[in-house]
């Protein structure tokens, strides 16, 4: 049940929900399905992964929440094939043109039409709350995602005080330092054989490279000829691997085979005791990546004093 990408965000007030006030607060918000006319529903489900019903699952003091999306799938090709055949039947039997007001009323005629045989697309994205750390972390790829997730949860809440991290020293120029300089990065990060890297100057001058040594002259040459890098491959403290964004989301977040190993003597055969043990060691884990990739990049600028 690890995360596989990580977008995080801080708390900038505390979290104060007690388990049952919170539980409550997201049955109101609980996933049904679309209704036969709906194009799309969002909602609370299962934050065990299906181990059972609770829109909220709580240990160690981290909370589990997950949000489930369903999508109606219209092809735009069908919606404009079935627009375009009832446009000829109209101009045929009354000799007259169809023009673009009347072409999108026929179309919301057609969504509703097809809407009620449209197969349906689930998307989930859970989402763990660190109360004490101040921290809500997200298994997402893309901001979008994370940020839907969130305005679910801040409708849910009423309001939800939060903040993308904002460091100090821009986390492109520090990782592309790294790698000029690897004498100087962080001793918990080890950076392995993956890299982007961008060129300010031309459009679309992105290089991409996989399965080479990062810090050869060839690849130093692209550094010193003026590109930056915008990903790198890293790995922290030989537990979790991962590829860090500029924007500091974390994508294909990995457990290295030591961790694994270490994991898997601690593990029970219970299901229930195995997803408590993940979920715990998860958020010990990254709420302790967290702080080190902050300090790593100057430190957070809005850090209370």
């Amino acid at each position: 049940m690890w995360f596989k990408n990580l977008i995080f965000y801080k708390l900038t007030e505390p979290f104060e929900y007690g388990e049952n006030q919170l539980t409550e607060l997201l049955a109101e918000q609980a996933f049904t399905p679309c209704g036969s006319q709906e194009l799309s529903r969002y909602g609370w489900n299962s934050a065990s992964n299906g181990l059972g019903d609770a829109l909220l699952h709580s240990v160690s003091g981290f909370l589990m929440v997950s949000a489930l999306k369903e999508e109606k799938i219209l092809p735009g090709s069908v919606v404009r094939q079935a627009v375009e055949e009832k446009v000829a039947v109209i101009e045929r039997e009354q000799a007259r043109k169809v023009y673009r007001k009347e072409r999108d009323q026929l179309k919301d005629e057609v969504v509703i039409d097809l809407l009620p045989r449209a197969f349906s697309r689930f998307q989930q994205t859970r989402a763990l709350i660190a109360p004490k750390q101040g921290f809500i972390m997200v298994d997402a790829s893309a901001h979008k995602r994370a940020e839907e997730l969130l305005n679910l949860l801040r409708n849910t809440l009423g309001s939800l005080p939060v903040a993308l991290p904002d460091v100090a020293q821009s986390p492109s120029a520090v990782m592309s330092h790294w790698l000029q300089q690897p004498q100087e990065r962080p001793v918990d990060l080890a950076v392995m054989d993956e890299c982007e890297l961008r060129d300010n100057l031309a459009e679309n001058g992105v290089i991409r490279i996989k399965g080479q040594e990062l810090e050869s002259d060839e690849f130093i040459a692209h550094l010193e000829a003026g590109k930056r890098v915008v990903k790198v491959a890293m790995e922290w403290q030989e537990k979790l691997g991962f590829v860090l964004d500029e924007s500091l989301s974390l994508k294909r977040l990995k457990l290295t085979d030591q961790m694994k190993e270490s994991l898997d003597s601690e593990y029970q055969d219970e299901e229930w005791a195995r997803f408590d043990t993940d979920m715990t060691q998860m958020g010990l884990e990254l709420t302790r990546l967290i702080p080190a990739l902050l300090h790593a990049f100057g430190g957070d600028v809005n850090a209370k004093a």
